[in-house]
């Protein structure tokens, strides 16, 4: 009785490990590989941020695009017909937060669901016994186990305009960093020599500033959507380092300090 159950047992275990290893095959060449033709034209023309980055990094995106494009499925809703154009685009602003962390994958994320324009999300709030309920409009939302949803207009002019300080798809996307803690909270995983205690110091210091002078009404080179609660004040503050990083570092020095050794990455210095 027990010899047939191990063989059973080894043989699927047998086939389990041939998947694996095909499956790392797959992405390291995928990863390894160009950018088609194609998609390197639509880049060229809808993300000026690609044509700024460095060589190797321009290059590391593009294996990372081809393994988003491989692994996660796309869902057109309210009428978009999804295309390579909407795919590409999408997926090169999400690779830009991991292009320099190759120890680092959106693994919870499968699907992305593309509205045309920003969309209705009801949200539910209790407080106590009591249930309320509210339709709000969004331009981008992140679950915890995915999936990533997105307005196709706004995720469009994020690539094309990328001085302004706004970008869902990074914003959502660092959600999705943020989330594999377990807790959403401004807090993601980070690398062996990246100080915790530093970090949260910072951040906490960085937020305070923010929530202090949107409460007041004065300018901040972050948007005062940041002072909602500190998943969102890193979710922001992303967006403007890869935006704006000269204004974040002129006037939040340590906060793109952090960022910088988070992403490993210095936009400062891309010109």
């Amino acid at each position: 009785m027990n010899g047939p159950i191990i063989i059973l047992a080894a043989a699927a275990l047998a086939a389990f490990g041939a998947r694996w290893v095909l499956k790392r095959r797959r992405r390291a060449k995928l990863l390894a590989a160009p950018l088609a033709n194609a998609h390197r034209r639509i880049l060229s023309a809808r993300m000026p941020l690609y044509r700024k980055l460095p060589a190797d990094l321009r290059a590391r995106l593009d294996g990372l695009i081809n393994r988003f494009l491989d692994e996660v499925t796309f869902h057109g809703l309210e009428g978009v017909e999804m295309s390579d154009d909407i795919r590409v685009t999408i997926a090169a602003q999400a690779s830009m937060l991991i292009v320099n962390k190759p120890n680092r994958w959106f693994n919870a994320l499968r699907t992305i669901h593309v509205y045309p324009a920003a969309f209705k999300s009801r949200l539910t709030k209790i407080n106590g016994h009591v249930h309320s309920e509210r339709d709000e409009t969004r331009s981008g939302e992140s679950w915890a186990k995915g999936p990533v949803i997105l307005a196709w207009d706004h995720a469009a002019y994020g690539a094309f305009i990328p001085h302004d300080g706004r970008n869902v798809v990074m914003h959502e996307f660092a959600h999705q960093l943020d989330e594999q803690t377990g807790v959403t909270d401004g807090s993601p995983l980070l690398d062996a020599d990246h100080s915790a205690s530093q970090w949260a110091r910072v951040f906490r210091d960085a937020y305070e500033r923010l929530r202090r002078d949107a409460a007041r009404r004065q300018p901040h080179v972050l948007d005062a959507y940041g002072a909602t609660n500190p998943a969102e004040f890193f979710a922001v503050a992303t967006e403007v380092f890869f935006e704006q990083p000269h204004a974040l570092r002129a006037q939040e020095a340590a906060l793109y300090g952090e960022l910088a050794q988070y992403y490993r990455l210095d936009p400062a210095a891309w010109g």
